[in-house]
């Protein structure tokens, strides 16, 4: 029962960290098409999983609460794929074709990048 805890507390951090995050970045382009505070989100939560997966496996940082709390707790409330997936079908049902694959394509590529990148800093040379 705690283990469901720790995930549902990081959830509601992670879900507000997304929402804050996402909306910042709308700010910044407001009349873009593309879902850019999705693929923020996204590809900085890609980043640090590969980076909290890098100290977990490699330091061996923190015990296994604090894993579900940040990775499947925080980082799932973060990270928006239901909505990746939702925006894209969006744009693919608006006409906007090229925006659909180019979202599909920016998001993925560059969320395995960030995961890699993220888990490289840490591991050992």
């Amino acid at each position: 029962m705690f283990n469901a805890l720790f995930v549902g507390a990081g959830g509601f951090f992670g879900a507000i960290g997304r929402y804050l995050l996402a909306g910042a970045v709308y700010q910044l382009f407001p009349n873009s098409s593309f879902p850019s505070g999705t693929a923020v989100v996204n590809i900085l939560g890609c980043f640090i999983i590969g980076l909290l997966n890098g100290l977990f496996e490699v330091r061996q940082v923190f015990g296994a609460e604090t894993r579900l709390f940040l990775l499947i707790g925080l980082l799932g409330g973060f990270t928006t794929f239901s909505t990746f997936g939702f925006e894209t079908l969006a744009l693919m049902k608006g006409g906007e074709f090229f925006l659909a694959v180019m979202n599909v394509l920016v998001q993925v590529i560059l969320g395995l990048v960030a995961v890699f990148f993220g888990y490289s800093l840490l591991r050992p040379m």
